[in-house]
């Protein structure tokens, strides 16, 4: 049984002393590909770097992350397009996020619609973040969304309604991890009723949101197949039909 984990932090402060171990791990529960985010311009180099070390492995995508939006971000972005080489797969980890604050809305905005450009312009498709602000992101892609090429609703944790209305997007699909098996989530039931398998892609977001049975420790990509024998689980398929079946939505997405 073969994964991709199409989101982990890996280049994190938080893998840096076990970092090898923490990939053959990944390897051995049958992870053989895992793609990095980029959420700023120190991490976007770090990522290119760190891929090259596993090629074939680990695959870079480069873009500002919402809460790193600031005042300067055309600045900032002016720098990340100039890193945009062929092994990049991906404009990511971009989108909107008012959870904490809307101190940057506007900015943000122009931000995350600049990288969605960037994303008609290359055909490499979106790894999209959003949090508490759905309507607003919606409204930026409804603008392109003839000329995308796809991409990835990253974290997927909301409701019937919710994922309907991202899914009206024809070429994306929805990233699941670690929130699925939590107790109190009802993502399975969401899941299992209006999003059909081959609209779903895995991934980890660690070292975040380990799933249930290792939540509360630093999350990895081998804790994968938690995720997926959840989705069998809820689909009523084998293990090995998750993984087929999403490795196969990846492929149609990334072009890899």
């Amino acid at each position: 049984m073969e994964l991709t984990d199409t989101h982990i932090h890996l280049d994190g402060e938080e893998f840096a002393a076990d970092l090898h171990e923490v990939v053959e791990r990944a390897r051995a529960a049958g992870v053989n590909r895992v793609f990095i985010p980029a959420i700023d311009l120190n991490s976007a180099a770090n990522i290119l770097s760190l891929c090259r070390h596993y090629p074939g492995y680990a695959y870079p995508m480069i873009g500002l992350h919402p809460e790193e939006v600031r005042d300067d971000y055309r600045e900032v972005l002016a720098e990340m397009r100039k890193l945009f080489t062929p092994e990049v797969i991906a404009v990511g980890e971009v989108g909107l996020d008012f959870y904490w604050s809307r101190e940057f809305e506007k900015q943000q905005i122009e931000a995350f619609e600049q990288q969605v450009q960037w994303s008609v312009e290359t055909r490499l498709p979106l790894m999209i973040h959003s949090r508490k602000a759905q309507q607003e992101l919606v409204a930026v892609l409804r603008r392109y969304e003839k000329d995308l090429p796809g991409g990835v609703f990253h974290c997927f944790t909301g409701n019937e309604k919710e994922a309907a209305q991202l899914l009206s997007f024809n070429r994306f699909v929805l990233g699941i991890g670690g929130v699925l098996t939590f107790k109190n989530s009802h993502l399975s039931e969401v899941l299992a009723a209006s999003v059909p398998l081959d609209r779903i892609v895995l991934e980890t977001d660690a070292p975040y949101m380990a799933p249930v049975p290792m939540r509360g420790k630093r999350n990895e990509s081998a804790f994968l197949q938690y995720v997926v024998n959840k989705l069998a689980e809820a689909y009523d398929v084998s293990p090995e039909d998750v993984a087929r079946q999403t490795n196969l939505n990846v492929q149609r997405i990334f072009k890899l």
